[in-house]
């Protein structure tokens, strides 16, 4: 059958800060607790200047986001703009890839949620490890069905928790680190003759921990305002992100050094547990734990919060099923959207393979920058922005960046990619046999109901 009534559209709730406050949340979480620590462990010292490097690409993409969010801000992010400005099956992997990369991460998220949470209160059985995990990502799936309003106080609080235990850190990390000199801020090894490919993939690691702010193009539709409040937006949480993980890594790595923050990574997953411990302070090291525990909290919030919306994208044009298009009687969350990326985040808790998950993150995360930069060069001179030098540098170096990546972790992505392709072309099929025109994308006119 024919759509009678185009689809129901989202309310717009959010102001440039609150939506900053959102790509925040997004970014400030497995990216600062343990990726630093990965990027450390490749390059040593020299993960700071990888920092500003992935920061300043970040930047990049974030602006291309900018852009295109300003010129069709709806919600579904790098899948609309490839539909719109590419082509069918460049927007579908783009937001097929996102989809999945972004439920892996959020798995690892409630995983590493529990561990904090059970390390922190003393409790070392293994049993309750994943129990515990299910229950926050219920809990979560739970809060962003009472619409976008609850979910953004909820982001606000978990987001606040988390900045102040860094900015903590980082305080008394300034004070440890000047009375003994940054003694332990070493860069040797510079000079050895893999240190390029080796700088290159923490840029590569580190550039995922940027990526949140493409979660404020994807909940487009619900922002006041979009063509000033989503580039002040994602300006801004770029910006801060940068200036926050430089100050962590610098106190971290001239405190504990980079071989043993390495070490606490990849040990126990917690690098910045083991900088607050060596300060000698109970209270810092507490207050840590609770910052890391509400951090992957934000991940998981936000990323419901952002792949439901891509959900909901993707079938208003048919690539996913219809129900999923679904809003409550509010028009504020698309209900079966969130209960699906609950289900979906609540099975792969079962993997919780860190190196894995930020691996095939990184992969998902170059790809759709490609993506993304492509679109952006799409537009023309009178609607542009910023200029095209930024798109071409972010695409060129996203391919760069993408050949630092072990080859296994291409592997999977591309046969994921292969899976989901399958998919859109049989979908589109089976639309085609039964004379079914795929849905209007959003935003849909004011024309009212078609026969």
């Amino acid at each position: 059958m024919l759509n009678e009534n185009p689809p129901k559209q989202l309310k717009r709730e959010l102001d440039w800060l609150s939506a900053a406050i959102m790509g925040l949340a997004s970014v400030i979480g497995a990216g600062i607790f343990v990726s630093i620590g990965l990027a450390a462990e490749i390059s040593g010292s020299a993960a700071i200047a990888a920092l500003i490097v992935a920061g300043l690409l970040a930047a990049c993409n974030s602006l291309n986001l900018a852009q295109l969010a300003v010129n069709h801000p709806v919600s579904g992010g790098i899948y609309e703009y490839g539909y719109k400005y590419l082509t069918p099956w460049l927007g579908f992997t783009g937001g097929w890839i996102y989809l999945l990369s972004k439920t892996a991460v959020a798995a690892t998220a409630a995983l590493g949620f529990s561990g904090y949470l059970l390390n922190n209160l003393g409790m070392t059985d293994a049993g309750i490890l994943v129990p515990v995990a299910e229950t926050a990502v219920f809990a979560i799936a739970f809060i962003v069905l009472g619409g976008m309003r609850s979910s953004k106080i909820s982001t606000i609080v978990v987001v606040s928790i988390t900045i102040l235990s860094l900015l903590c850190l980082i305080i008394v990390g300034f004070f440890f680190c000047f009375s003994h000199g940054f003694e332990k801020l070493t860069f040797s090894g510079t000079n050895s003759h893999n240190w390029t490919i080796n700088f290159l993939q923490s840029v590569a690691l580190m550039f995922v921990s940027y990526n949140g702010a493409a979660r404020i193009s994807m909940v487009g539709e619900e922002i006041i305002d979009p063509k000033k409040s989503i580039p002040r937006a994602i300006i801004f949480t770029i910006i801060a992100t940068m200036l926050l993980y430089i100050c962590v890594a610098v106190v971290s790595l001239g405190s504990i050094g980079a071989d043993a923050f390495a070490e606490a990574t990849r040990v126990n997953a917690a690098p910045l547990k083991a900088v607050a411990d060596s300060f000698g302070i109970p209270f810092v090291s507490n207050f840590l734990a609770v910052g890391a525990v509400t951090s992957m909290l934000s991940i998981l919030l936000t990323t419901v919060l952002g792949v439901s919306r891509l959900l909901l994208a993707m079938a208003r044009r048919g690539d996913m099923p219809s129900f999923f298009t679904k809003l409550n009687s509010a028009g504020t969350t698309p209900d079966l959207a969130v209960i699906a990326v609950g289900i979906i985040i609540a099975l792969l808790v079962f993997i919780g393979d860190v190196k894995v998950t930020w691996s095939f993150g990184t992969f998902g995360a170059l790809y759709r920058s490609a993506i993304v930069s492509l679109a952006a060069l799409q537009i023309s001179n009178e609607e542009r922005l910023y200029p095209k030098w930024i798109s071409w540098l972010s695409f060129w170096s996203s391919l760069l960046l993408g050949f630092c990546i072990e080859w296994r972790y291409w592997l999977i992505g591309i046969g994921l990619i292969g899976i989901g392709l399958i998919w859109h072309f049989t979908a589109n099929c089976h639309q085609t046999w039964n004379k079914n025109p795929t849905p209007n994308p959003l935003p849909v006119s004011d024309e009212g109901a078609k026969m």
